[in-house]
């Protein structure tokens, strides 16, 4: 039954994974990815590899690699269950693979790990992941226009996400965050991004800390009238997130969002009766206007 569920979930996603094959990161992570499993399955060459096993084939995996291959899938089955999107899954198994792949390489011969490293360092510094293209209804702010945004219109809430295009975590976010924005975007409640790994000073203006180490990325935002109501991940007293998964459920539910949006609607159509009478004629200078007509 697991394998048909997995079997119609790679169906369903097929198109999204051909559209993914297309790009030169995702092509090149996959052959990283099944590097070691070609070689040491391709004829004439996997015949001059060193074997551990005890028929001496040097094509086939000996114990120690299929070790390392159940710990591989291990890992990243673990890593996968708080995993958000499609391409969580697939970036949580190329980055685990490529380090399994490393270590057997190192195994297998001293001078195939070091080229493998030097492959994956020249991959990591050359190669970037594609950034989400789709539809959104989303401000990206630089530091010289933010506080100004956020301040304009003390009515209107914002929702910001502090990001930086180097994070994995905030690149499979974005889709996320652009559909929450498709959804719930009005008059009174917006969306914006700003690339804190790009603007360093309102990184330190608004507390977010760009360190790996610190797990603050993305940093979800809540502003009313330029001041901070709530923000998600929290930070600890040593500077460190506390453990939040980045999903659209855990956003609606924490952000109040249905709420929200039903107050800004209401502000909308405040605003467009508002408007409607200072457009309209007031009766007095209705009356005076229609004096004046008889009077000529």
């Amino acid at each position: 039954m697991g394998l048909i569920t997995g079997l119609c979930t790679f169906l369903y996603h097929l198109p999204q994974i051909y559209k993914w094959l297309l790009k030169p990161y995702y092509i090149t992570s996959f052959l990283m990815t099944v590097a070691f499993l070609v070689v040491r399955k391709a004829p004439g060459l996997c015949e001059h590899l060193a074997t551990q096993r005890e028929d001496r084939n040097p094509c086939d995996f000996d114990w120690r690699e299929l070790e390392i291959l159940m710990f591989l899938s291990a890992i990243v089955m673990m890593k996968n269950r708080r995993a958000i999107t499609l391409e969580q899954h697939i970036g949580n198994l190329f980055l685990f693979s490529k380090v399994a792949n490393v270590i057997l390489f190192f195994r297998l011969d001293v001078r195939l790990g070091v080229l493998y490293l030097a492959l994956c360092v020249a991959f990591v510094m050359t190669c970037k992941p594609p950034l989400y293209m789709g539809p959104e209804y989303i401000k990206y702010f630089s530091d010289k226009t933010i506080d100004e945004e956020l301040q304009r219109d003390s009515r209107v809430t914002w929702i910001v996400e502090f990001y930086a295009n180097w994070s994995s975590d905030c690149q499979s976010f974005a889709p996320v965050f652009a559909e929450l924005s498709l959804k719930y975007n009005c008059a009174g409640l917006r969306f914006g991004k700003v690339d804190i790994g790009r603007y360093g000073e309102v990184s330190k203006q608004y507390r977010v800390s760009t360190s790996p180490l610190a797990k603050q990325l993305p940093s979800v935002i809540l502003f009313q009238g330029g001041k901070e109501l709530m923000r998600r991940p929290m930070v600890d007293n040593k500077g460190r997130a506390v453990s939040w998964t980045f999903n659209e459920e855990n956003i609606i539910r924490e952000f109040n969002l249905n709420e929200l949006f039903q107050k800004s609607k209401k502000l909308n159509k405040s605003r467009g009766l508002k408007e409607e009478e200072q457009l309209s004629p007031q009766p007095e200078e209705a009356t005076t206007s229609g004096l004046a007509l008889k009077e000529k």
